[in-house]
């Protein structure tokens, strides 16, 4: 069971705890233009998913800018930020911010990412800070689940699990 905090306080994460060497789980999200996305559509190469609370938030926006300047430094890899902000909040952000190369994706229909890779917030229906690379036979090969929800993910770590995949 993982143990997360948000402002200090524990949380109750809703879930199944994903682990390195688990077959990543299918999940359903949307897109900024309300399609159903899926795991599957970006089957044969490797995901590098961000889960933040909030787009529109401190770390939240940095994280997702610092891996929206990285992605054109990894080959065969997609950045995927997950969140339960409503897609059309997501693409505001994204337009405002620059962010080109960055799926931004959205849980807050039915929290299926969410629970399937246990990052669903109890208290606060949100999702936990955390970071997973899939490689491209959607094994998975890096999982951090930030404990402090306020704080960074280690960016180097997943950075390296992305451009070590295949």
């Amino acid at each position: 069971m993982v143990n997360v905090t948000f402002k200090q306080e524990p949380v109750t994460l809703i879930g199944t705890e994903v682990k390195v060497g688990d077959k990543a789980p299918d999940f359903k999200v949307l897109s900024n233009d309300l399609k159903e996305v899926t795991l599957k559509d970006y089957s044969g190469k490797v995901k590098l998913i961000s889960v933040v609370p909030s787009i529109d938030t401190g770390v939240c926006s940095e994280q997702t800018r610092r891996f929206n300047e990285e992605a054109d430094k990894l080959d065969n890899v997609v950045v995927l930020t997950i969140s339960m902000d409503l897609p059309f909040a997501q693409s505001r952000w994204c337009a405002a911010n620059g962010i080109k190369k960055v799926d931004t994706l959205s849980d807050h229909r039915d929290a299926d990412f969410g629970e399937k890779y246990g990052v669903l917030i109890e208290e606060l229906r949100l999702l936990a800070r955390a970071i997973f690379v899939v490689d491209s036979n959607d094994d998975v090969r890096h999982v951090e689940y930030v404990e402090e929800v306020s704080t960074h993910p280690d960016y180097e770590a997943a950075l390296k699990a992305a451009g070590e995949a295949e």
